[in-house]
């Protein structure tokens, strides 16, 4: 597994992202019973600023948000709640998942308000960013059900208290 972390805002360096970020893949990997191995993303830590303009860019909604994805490739179900198809590795043996930014002070904020410390809302972010690399959703009904889930169980098996119990995720 490859993930390429560019840290466009110092105050990223104090969270050790890099460790945030793989044992979240790790995590959300082994729960969905992909093989890490050759799977490669990029994350983006950038600051509200920088995330307003790609979610204007990209979504037209010229305001920062938490974290932004971008897919590699459509994984996504035709059926509501359906399981998206698995990622598949290229002719190399790579399985280029996409790319995820996520923004300091709107995660910082969210953390506060929720009385959660910044490392565990940024590792729900994380999950959260890399199932929609993996073609999951929240748009549908059932794809928020199933999607929602999914995050509970992974941050339970890294120890964390499922996000949504009292509705403030993402």
């Amino acid at each position: 597994m490859q993930i390429d972390i560019i840290e466009d805002d110092p105050r990223w360096t104090a969270l050790t992202l890099p460790g945030l970020a793989e044992a979240a893949a790790i995590a959300t990997f082994a729960r969905l019973g992909i093989d890490a191995d050759g799977c490669t993303l990029s994350l983006l830590a950038c600051d509200d600023a920088r995330i307003a303009e790609l979610n204007a860019e990209f979504r037209g909604k010229p305001q920062p948000t938490n974290v932004l994805s971008w897919p590699a490739a459509d994984l996504a179900a035709a059926d509501p709640g359906a399981v998206p198809a698995a990622p598949e590795p290229d002719f190399a043996g790579e399985t280029e998942l996409g790319d995820i930014a996520i923004a300091w002070e709107t995660c910082a904020r969210e953390a506060e308000t929720a009385g959660k410390p910044m490392a565990d809302h940024v590792t729900h972010l994380l999950v959260h960013g890399l199932l929609h690399l993996l073609g999951y959703d929240h748009v549908r009904d059932p794809d928020a059900t199933l999607m929602e889930r999914l995050e509970v169980e992974i941050l339970g098996r890294l120890g964390l208290d499922d996000p949504y119990r009292d509705r403030t995720g993402p």
